[in-house]
């Protein structure tokens, strides 16, 4: 027992060393949270005393006048200086009270009680910062926000509000409360470039003494500080309303007014207490509504309401040329006349920086209007999207070529639906290259491409340059920009500039730096990304050059001598013809212009989509104007390669394929093809042509020889080196009739197949013309004469053959008595005169043809004979035989008979040599 009593003590014991170990580690734990909290609060003295002894100094010309904000061009000249000319001091005396309570309700209820900081709307807000993140909700009195606009920047950071909070602090033992309204409402920015209330009392509602205001009017001046821009009365009239009606109600809660004033005050509309807003001519203002929006985005400054220096990209010239393209002068070359109330929106970008270069808001604005280069969510891109949404996405993650086959074969269905993507000009061309498909502009190509290429890359790639999609969705339709995805030509020009610029994109910038009231410097230039491969934007490049030549739909924007490229972009809206909005953006290596046409209305059908082209066109002609232009420079990634037209997948051309059916193409560097087409591969020629002419058929006979079996030929002929094509045909013979003598044919046979054919053989064949017949003279020509009959016998002998015939032709001193025809060797001439001498022609002749031989002439005299009794008949005698023919006839017959008698008995010859003609 007693150890085990020992063993309890010695428990206890230890219990009591245990508490008293752990009070001890509480007690450091305590000790070390002080020190680190007199540490801290040393380091927050030692930091705010540092942010408190670097604070400006009060200068009494700042906190008097507006702010002024300089804004200088790529110069660093000063082309606009805000707030310098749209100013009306008050004295706080002119202040009405209906505008102070209105003032103070709003923007600082217990503005007469604090100290310069109202700390329990520090306390709020502290809450609501570790709640939300720092900067989340301000707690700034009207004196801190004359401190802020006359001395410091607009940054959410912790040494801008120590400085602010020092500052107005000392703002408010220095002056009375008074003078510090007085500040504030003659230095605070009221939108529609006005600054200070009296200005903005005069600019909205005409009314130059403020006593005139109404509750209503006062509560919509006290509302527009907070964003002078949002709820401008002249552009959104309702927004205003709704500020109005939180004011009324402020000054409700501050018991500034009773609920039925703040009612009937509520019933008064915004847009029947304002003046028609006067159009004021601000130089450049296009231009400047970016550098407000730009600046206000990236550092929450106000040009309009803080003093600044703003250093910007402006070129003077660019802007001056896109703002007398947009003009109504008579010396504009662009034609507004079939659509004069048509607005443009222009923007130019350095291609290679991003740095913008002009800006053109549009037609005919009203001052500080809508800007339709950069306000809003913009416009449906039609076809310029192709290139960003389509090919550049292929190309990048496919490594397509500018080759690469696409079917254009009919409507493209869109799933799920009824309807059809269709072709702009409703035809349907077959398999086409890529290029030609962004050439023509054609839609089904480029939905095709977009379904290959996966909707997740498409979408990551055009985010890249800057594009974002409705509802956070790519669709079908953003292949050819016609869905909810609106883009402006600011964004338009940035994501092309990409595709010029070896494939890094810039963020579009009008600002270069920002010096500020507390000379700090702040440069807001944006900085490159990679937004695609270099082959991807030099292919891209490539092919909207084809967009812009003489057969693409870009050509109008084409400018000589200019190496530039671009791509057109129509809407349409269904049921009606005709487009509501046309694009056009293209780029240099050293600028990129995007431009849009269209009416205010979405759904207003332009008249002429050309526009948009020529005010491109225009702009970088002029703006290129002695500069050089570099062209494109291909990447070593990129190679150019020939391929045989129609292949697929592409095929080199082969040492047949001919000039006609070769183009060259681009190809991602490893991916060119390898393989040769064989599709024009000659056959072998036919062999042993040979031509010979059968002068019985009149035709020439073409034969030849060829080693293949299944195979054509095509057989050509002609004279005179014109060769025609005459049959095609599988025998090894043809016949060619119909041809000429005296001729030479040339007969050309070509074997071919289905994708094949031979050199060409031919051969030649002299027809030769028929030879004139030479006939003979007759030979032995002799007459034999009967003086008795006064006849004579005339013969001849004649070796020729063939169907021969004689003419004979008897002479009297010269004059032919008497012709016959005969196809006998001899005449018997009766009937002779006495004391005559004749002259007989025989002459040979070829029957029915114009072919005779030389004639043969002999004489016959009958010098000497006298009539005889039996020569004496009488006249009647001599009519009734020449009445008498058959009497004649065998009376010639007698004498023939006759004739032959006396030549065998008693002959009396006169043999005379032939002569022959």
């Amino acid at each position: 027992m007693a150890n085990n009593g020992q063993t309890r003590m010695e428990r206890r014991q230890h219990r009591k060393n245990n508490i008293k170990q752990k009070n001890s580690v509480w007690k450091k734990i305590l000790k070390l949270l002080i020190l680190a909290v007199l540490l801290i609060g040393i380091g927050v003295g030692a930091l705010f005393s540092y942010y408190i002894a670097s604070a400006p100094d009060l200068d009494a010309t700042l906190l008097s006048d507006p702010a002024s904000t300089e804004i200088l061009d790529i110069n660093e000249e000063v082309f606009a200086t805000l707030g310098a000319e749209k100013r009306t001091k008050i004295d706080n005396n002119d202040i009405p009270e209906v505008l102070r309570n209105a003032i103070i309700a709003t923007e600082d209820a217990r503005f007469y009680d604090h100290i310069g900081i109202d700390f329990r709307r520090i306390g709020a807000a502290v809450i609501a910062n570790f709640r939300d993140g720092f900067g989340s909700q301000g707690a700034s009195t009207i004196t801190q926000q004359v401190v802020k606009g006359s001395f410091l920047s607009n940054d959410k950071n912790l040494k801008r509000k120590v400085q602010e909070q020092w500052l107005a602090l000392k703002l408010d033992r220095n002056y009375s409360k008074e003078e510090i309204l007085e500040m504030y409402v003659n230095k605070i920015y009221y939108g529609a470039g006005a600054y200070g209330v009296a200005t903005a009392a005069e600019v909205y509602f005409g009314k130059e003494d403020l006593d005139n205001l109404t509750l209503a009017e006062a509560a919509i001046l006290a509302g527009l500080p907070q964003r002078p821009t949002a709820y401008d009365p002249f552009v959104d009239p309702e927004l205003t309303d709704e500020r109005k009606n939180t004011v009324l109600d402020l000054m409700v809660h501050h018991n500034k007014i009773s609920q039925d004033q703040a009612e009937e005050a509520k019933n008064i509309s915004v847009s029947s207490l304002i003046v028609k807003k006067k159009t004021d001519f601000v130089r450049y203002e296009g231009f400047i509504q970016q550098v407000r929006k730009e600046v206000m985005e990236k550092t929450g400054a106000d040009i309009y309401k803080d003093s600044l220096k703003v250093y910007t990209t402006l070129d003077p010239d660019a802007q001056e040329r896109v703002e007398f393209l947009l003009s109504n002068r008579e010396d504009n070359p662009i034609d507004y006349s079939s659509d004069e109330e048509m607005q443009v929106g222009v923007t130019v970008l350095d291609t290679q920086t991003g740095a913008i270069r002009a800006i053109g808001g549009g037609r005919n604005r009203e001052n500080d209007g809508w800007n339709y280069a950069i306000d809003g969510n913009g416009r449906q891109p039609g076809s310029t999207m192709k290139p960003i949404v389509a090919y550049g996405p292929a190309i990048e993650h496919l490594q397509w070529s500018t080759y690469h086959q696409l079917n254009d074969d009919k409507p493209y269905p869109i799933g799920g639906t009824s309807k059809v993507i269709e072709n702009w000009n409703q035809s349907y061309q077959g398999w086409m290259t890529a290029r030609y498909a962004l050439k023509k502009s054609l839609n089904v190509p480029a939905v095709k491409t977009l379904e290959e290429v996966g909707y997740s890359k498409a979408k990551k790639f055009a985010e890249g340059l800057g594009i974002s999609f409705a509802d956070d969705q790519i669709t079908i339709g953003d292949a050819i920009g016609g869905t909810a995805t609106g883009v402006t030509p600011l964004q338009m020009a940035g994501a092309y500039a990409a595709f010029g610029n070896e494939g890094m994109y810039h963020e579009p910038y009008s600002v270069l730096r920002i010096e500020y009231p507390d000379n700090r410097t702040e440069e807001l230039q944006s900085e490159p990304v990679v937004a695609m491969s270099d082959y991807t934007a030099y292919m891209i490049t490539d092919m909207l050059k084809s967009v812009v030549s003489s057969s693409g739909t870009g050509a109008r924007a084409n400018v000589n001598g200019l190496p530039l490229v671009g791509k057109t972009g129509t809407t349409n809206v269904e049921g009606k013809d005709g487009s509501p909005d046309s694009w056009f953006t293209g780029y240099t290596t050293n600028y990129t212009v995007s431009v849009w046409t269209g009416y205010d209305q979405d759904q207003k059908i332009i008249n002429n989509t050309k526009t948009a082209l020529d005010i491109f066109r225009e702009t970088i002609q002029d703006i290129s104007t002695d500069e050089e232009t570099n062209d494109f420079v291909q990447p070593d990634s990129v190679v150019e390669v020939s391929v045989e037209k129609g292949s697929n997948p592409a095929k080199r051309p082969s040492e047949y394929t001919p000039n006609s059916e070769i183009i060259t193409e681009l190809f991602v560097k490893g991916t060119e093809p390898d393989q040769v087409s064989e599709k024009f591969d000659q056959l072998e020629p036919v062999q042993n042509l040979e031509a010979e002419y059968n002068e019985d058929n009149e035709e020439i006979v073409v034969e030849w020889e060829h080693e293949e079996e299944d195979i054509q030929f095509d057989v050509s002929a002609g004279t005179n080196g014109s060769l025609n094509h005459l049959t095609t045909t599988d025998k090894r013979i043809v016949e060619i009739s119909n041809v000429e003598k005296g001729e030479t044919y040339t007969i050309e046979v070509i074997a071919i197949n289905e994708n094949q054919e031979s050199e060409p053989v031919s051969t030649t064949i002299e027809i030769q013309e028929e030879e004139e017949r030479e006939l003979p003279a007759v030979e032995q020509l002799h007459q034999t004469f009967d003086p008795v009959n006064r006849s004579a016998l005339v013969s001849w002998s004649y070796s020729e053959n063939g169907p021969i015939e004689f003419n004979v032709e008897i002479e009297e001193a010269g004059s032919t008595v008497d012709q016959l025809t005969t196809n006998k060797t001899s005449v018997n001439l009766t009937q002779l005169q006495p004391n005559t001498t004749y002259t007989i022609h025989v002459t040979p002749t070829l029957k029915n043809e114009d072919i005779q031989g030389p004639s043969s002439t002999i004489q016959l005299s009958t010098e000497g004979l006298e009539n005889s009794e039996g020569d004496n008949t009488d006249e009647g005698d001599q009519e009734e035989q020449q009445n008498d023919p058959q009497q004649d006839g065998e009376q010639q017959n007698d004498d023939d008979d006759e004739t032959e008698d006396t030549e065998e008995n008693n002959p009396v010859e006169q043999q005379i040599e032939d002569t022959v003609e």
